[in-house]
């Protein structure tokens, strides 16, 4: 079987010095990128792929955003930096790299700008961009050109969760405890954001954009009770705003705009997970994926384990492939 891995996270050398220049203290990049050879190195890196057979990958960017680095121009020279490098790796190593997500400097307002140069000259098969801005959500209206371009392009736009100990799980702290804010705040994050893109009318507005949720859309399909006729009642629990009016504005169930979204397979070896997530969404709309370099062993062990846990689910051999690469090739137009 051939396997496209559409998000897996690395960053390219002069984007990688550049960023350690600017965070001298350590704070943004932090121990964890530090500490993962294989996030920045290009010789691990390739040696990780090598361990797998016909297994390619299509980069991304890791943390932190490079909206959290500076100022508006700082970012937008870390972007082209970024997008660049991605674009040569792409180029010098096709055995390995079959394509890249696109960076952006999401706190500037030429950031669509970036992302025309990224598709146009160089090549970028999608965009990644976090589940918030900052703090700021995307549905946010400085936000709508940068949704506008990737539809004009038909680039997918894969959404990565964004958020800190700095939230607290409860009003009375100041931050968030025993990594909870990673462990069940990124899926939160990521269905926070969805449901902004839902109810905000911006798929309504732009039909033909295309929306991957990372880690196999979050929490949607365990809450898809939740999602489907829970919110068929959009504005029962709320007497302060009109929701219902929300509701009725949407031409479509919000479940059925929920279903639209691609996902991917990166939920670190749960097969339960990847159950829930292949009933939920189809096998059209699940691409592989492995989040690596993050596992345990710092690069190779959640490709192994996604791999054997699609190895023990019971499918035909279509739609084995559609997941393995078929829909990577469909979605993002790689090789």
């Amino acid at each position: 079987m051939r396997y496209i891995d559409v998000f897996n996270h690395f960053f390219p050398q002069k984007l990688w010095q550049k960023m350690l220049e600017l965070d001298a203290s350590g704070n943004d990049i932090g121990k964890r990128m530090r500490g993962i050879p294989a996030i920045y190195d290009l010789d691990v890196r390739r040696r990780i792929v090598e361990q797998f057979d016909d297994y390619t990958q299509v980069i991304s960017l890791g943390m932190p955003p490079l909206e959290a680095m500076g100022t508006p121009e700082t970012t937008m020279e870390l972007a082209r930096i970024a997008n660049e490098g991605m674009a040569e790796l792409v180029e010098k190593y096709p055995d390995y790299f079959v394509g890249f997500l696109a960076s952006l400097p999401m706190n500037s307002p030429n950031a669509a700008e970036e992302e025309e140069r990224a598709f146009r000259d160089l090549g970028a098969n999608g965009l990644q961009i976090h589940t918030n801005v900052n703090g700021a959500p995307l549905d946010d209206a400085q936000f709508l050109p940068v949704f506008e371009m990737a539809e004009k392009y038909r680039k997918p736009v894969f959404l990565h969760p964004a958020r800190g100990a700095q939230m607290p799980d409860y009003r009375t702290e100041t931050k968030s405890k025993y990594e909870i804010w990673w462990t069940f705040g990124w899926p939160y994050e990521t269905s926070a954001a969805m449901a902004r893109l839902v109810f905000s009318g911006i798929l309504d507005r732009l039909p033909d954009l295309r929306v991957l949720a990372h880690h196999m859309g979050a929490m949607v399909p365990f809450f898809e009770g939740r999602v489907g006729p829970g919110w068929d009642q959009l504005g029962k629990r709320t007497s302060d705003e009109d929701l219902e009016s929300v509701l009725r504005s949407l031409r479509r169930r919000p479940l059925d705009y929920f279903k639209d979204f691609y996902a991917d397979t990166a939920v670190f070896g749960s097969r339960a997970a990847t159950l829930c997530g292949l009933e939920f969404y189809g096998a059209d709309r699940v691409l592989f994926a492995s989040d690596s370099p993050f596992d345990p062993e710092k690069g190779p062990g959640y490709i192994r384990s996604t791999i054997q846990v699609l190895n023990s689910i019971e499918m035909s051999q279509e739609d084995r492939e559609k997941i393995c690469y078929k829909n990577a090739q469909n979605l993002l137009g790689v090789k």
